[in-house]
């Protein structure tokens, strides 16, 4: 198996930053956005449930209407691509029942053989006091899935800006969301920084290791 080095992962994690000015011009080639994308279908979520959708807005009119409700953030459009993260806004019996099917399916298991699991879900997600605050649960699954992006486009030389500033409501409405089970979380932009961007050079600001990590 390849692996990179330690050098390389703790520098570009050093690089990268929430760019704030993106080049225009520049754009993510197809087959590095492909492999980026994957990362997203590759992230981990509890259960393996994927309660989540990402939507890779690809339409100049549309990204420009989603600017608007970002408070006018320029990396909305200036950047090679901006992906809009939904999460579930519910989770039912029927959600749990096509997972557990492509499970077994997948693994060549028998229809039936994983019942526990099932069970077991259904009794947090669905059944259980879980389940009264499941949005916020598929939330936290969706930021799983930006921390892992934000990694992956690091690592590749890829810029990229998370971003919360906008009107989830109004980014509802407009993408129809609401009408298939989602809402909006979060969004990101991603493509390569402005030569201008005066942040890209700013001094990244953590508290000490120490401070942050206890070993017990």
């Amino acid at each position: 198996m390849t692996t990179i080095s330690i050098d390389t992962l703790l520098t570009q994690l050093k690089w990268r930053y929430a760019t704030k000015k993106f080049d225009p011009t520049r754009k993510i080639s197809a087959a590095t956005w492909v492999s980026l994308e994957q990362t997203l279908v590759l992230s981990p979520s509890s259960y393996g449930l994927q309660p989540y959708r990402f939507i890779v807005v690809i339409d100049p009119k549309l990204r420009e209407a989603l600017k608007l409700l970002a408070w006018g953030k320029p990396q909305v459009t200036d950047a090679s691509h901006f992906v809009v993260f939904a999460r579930k806004t519910t989770i039912s019996g029927e959600d749990v029942t096509k997972f557990i099917n492509l499970t077994t399916d997948s693994r060549g298991m028998p229809r039936g053989s994983l019942q526990g699991y099932y069970d077991m879900i259904i009794g947090d997600l669905v059944k259980g006091p879980r389940s009264a605050w499941v949005d916020e649960w598929t939330a936290r699954q969706t930021y799983i899935a930006l921390g892992n992006l934000l990694t992956a486009a690091a690592l590749l030389g890829i810029d990229a800006c998370p971003m919360e500033g906008l009107d989830p409501a109004k980014y509802d409405e407009v993408l129809g969301l609401p009408a298939k089970g989602y809402s909006t979380v979060c969004v990101c932009a991603l493509g390569y920084r402005a030569a201008d961007d005066k942040y890209a050079t700013a001094k990244k600001v953590r508290y000490p290791a120490e401070e942050l990590i206890e070993h017990r």
